[in-house]
């Protein structure tokens, strides 16, 4: 299998929704794909990056760097092609591209609800750290943008 990591490009949208409605589905607005993916291109779009397998976008990695801090997001890979190494690959050329930019550490989030990710996290070198996340939506709930 020839995995092959390179940034994301407008006609992958419809497959990284796809996958992200399997995978990372989530109905908040914040989180809609369409704008995720139209906003995260307006800033550093060199960090999302999709993994393609003979042509076929079968995983998602979507990064940020605020100067100080480095993100990760949206960390997808389809059902079918999970513990091949793709996740792992994805990371570590975010990572990369992070360090690149000057940013020492990274950071990521992890849903309660999605604890079974987080062996994999930790194998790839990342720690629980004892910390709150906090978050304030910028809309109204009844807003759709």
């Amino acid at each position: 299998m020839n995995i092959h990591i390179r940034p994301y490009r407008t006609e992958d949208e419809s497959r990284v929704i796809t996958l992200w409605g399997g995978t990372v589905a989530d109905a908040a607005p914040h989180n809609d794909p369409t704008l995720a993916i139209q906003m995260k291109m307006k800033k550093d779009p060199q960090l999302f990056l999709v993994a393609t397998v003979d042509g076929l976008v079968v995983g998602t990695v979507m990064g940020g760097f605020d100067g100080h801090r480095g993100w990760v997001y949206s960390l997808a890979v389809a059902p079918d092609y999970r513990r091949r190494g793709i996740a792992t690959k994805l990371i570590r050329r975010l990572e990369a591209a992070l360090r690149e930019m000057g940013c020492m550490k990274v950071n990521l989030q992890v849903r309660g609800s999605n604890s079974d990710v987080l062996g994999f996290y930790q194998h790839s070198g990342y720690c629980v750290e004892d910390r709150v996340s906090l978050g304030k939506r910028l809309y109204d709930e009844d807003d759709k943008a």
